[in-house]
């Protein structure tokens, strides 16, 4: 273990320390302080660790490779929920350690899946602590893609800097504009559900779910909340902030011509948002609800899963189809990616249509810029695709052998691998995830963990241990 890693850990400690210490506020200022003593130890716990591991000088500093840092992405997936489900088990009598775990997965994975059937028996105090836990994930996914970024293509790349490789100064840059962009996009959403509105608990608990592309919802009151047509609207709309790169809002401020790189790929899904939004008025209005469409259009590719109850039946196979698309390269949403998947299907054409037309030049840019995506990116993308689609029938034969029927398996297991949460327009909001065996329960955590990290560091993964050669 190197020292890099005990400090990017000891930081994330110490993050959870803070939303700990708010929890203690918010306990004191409402009189809730039945449980105030659970979030005093988890403070005193996190801050301790969060503060031994950052100081820790035991290790020299030593240059990481990919593998270390896709370990260091995977441990830290596996150790921060620990500390994170210490109030859950304190909390709640008789809740158990898998359940305990499970809950502290979901919200750090950004999923949504959830134990807890009735929120609004939940002491207020919890249901900030699992809104937390969701924001904190995020922001853990935006610094791995960081620590990953070896494994993306230059083009994607440099929707990020003008560095390929990013040196220390650089990433330091580039993790300073990350948390300022992350905050300050966080406080944005919570104005515009307050101009709808909502009371102040609410907006914030929505606020750190929606930034983070978190399924946590604070109360079972989801269609009241959001019930007015201009509530739905500005819903759709802050959802998509998960759904473009973290940087959109920032390169469109500071944009310069010769930088159109940073633009490229938001422009690319801005794009296929709109064909989206424009087809879907045309076809699916015809119960004037296109509102509730349009929510769950956002909700599905950014991967968020929120949904009213009257969502049309019939559209279920396409919004998961949004969900395994995904969002931008920087952003907190998962999915194969739209640029990804857009750059491969047309990679698909060019080599169809070269047969029947082999004198003419096809060109496999689909960006802005000026650089097309040459044939190892093309792999990369190749395989990404592949390891979903065996994660996806690994996950739907763990879920059928727990005693799920093969259709709630499958669909479970996208939304699995792509960290989105259960509900009404997939058909699957009436699983109860308590009832879950333990066995489906620890399957479930895996490929929670595995849909958060690149697919593709699978394969680096399997490389290093399967041909140490």
């Amino acid at each position: 273990m190197n020292i890099f890693s005990l400090k990017y850990f000891g930081i994330f400690f110490l993050v959870i320390s803070f939303f700990s210490f708010f929890n203690i506020i918010y306990s004191y200022y409402f009189n809730l302080l039945d449980n105030v003593g659970n979030y005093i130890l988890t403070f005193g716990i996190t801050l301790m660790i969060g503060f031994f591991l950052t100081i820790f000088k035991k290790y020299k500093y030593e240059k990481i490779n990919l593998f270390n840092r896709i370990l260091i992405v995977l441990i830290g997936y596996v150790i921060l929920p620990t500390a994170i489900s210490i109030p859950y088990y304190l909390n709640i009598n008789n809740l158990g350690l898998i359940n305990c775990y499970f809950e502290a997965i979901s919200g750090f994975t950004s999923t949504g899946f959830t134990i807890f059937n009735e929120l609004d028996q939940l002491d207020q105090t919890l249901i900030l602590w699992r809104s937390s836990s969701q924001w904190i994930g995020g922001l853990y996914f935006l610094f791995s893609i960081l620590l990953l970024i070896d494994l993306f293509d230059e083009n994607l790349k440099r929707s990020l800097t003008n560095y390929i490789s990013l040196n220390s100064s650089e990433i330091f840059k580039q993790v300073f504009k990350i948390i300022v962009i992350y905050l300050s996009m966080t406080v944005l959403i919570f104005v515009l559900l307050k101009l709808v509105n909502l009371r102040s608990y609410d907006a914030y608990n929505y606020s750190l779910t929606i930034i983070s592309s978190g399924g946590f919802l604070p109360n079972n009151s989801f269609d009241i909340t959001f019930g007015s047509d201009i509530s739905k609207i500005v819903l759709s709309i802050s959802m998509l902030f998960s759904f473009f790169s973290l940087f959109f809002i920032f390169n469109l401020i500071f944009f310069k011509k010769k930088n159109i790189n940073f633009l490229s790929e938001d422009i690319n899904i801005l794009i296929y948002i709109l064909v989206v939004i424009v087809l879907s008025f045309i076809f699916f209005n015809y119960d004037n609800n296109f509102l509730n469409v349009l929510v769950s259009i956002s909700s599905s590719v950014s991967n968020i899963g929120f949904s009213f109850e009257d969502v049309p039946k019939n559209l279920v196979f396409v919004f998961l189809l949004l969900v395994i698309l995904g969002g931008s390269f920087f952003s907190t949403s998962s999915g194969l990616r739209v640029v990804k998947v857009l750059t491969l299907v047309k990679f698909s054409l060019n080599n169809l249509l070269s047969h029947s037309k082999p004198n003419q030049i096809y060109s496999n840019k689909l960006s802005l810029n000026k650089t097309s995506v040459n044939i190892n990116d093309i792999n990369k993308y190749f395989f990404a695709i592949i390891i979903f689609i065996i994660s996806l029938f690994l996950i739907s034969i763990l879920l059928t052998v727990s005693n799920l029927d093969f259709e709630s398996s499958f669909k479970l297991g996208i939304l699995t691998i792509m960290n989105t949460v259960n509900s009404q327009m997939y058909d699957l909001s009436n699983i109860n995830f308590y009832n879950f065996n333990i066995f489906s329960k620890i399957s479930l955590i895996i490929f929670m963990i595995i849909g958060r990290i690149e697919l593709l560091s699978i394969i680096v993964l399997l490389k290093k241990f399967l041909f140490k050669n």
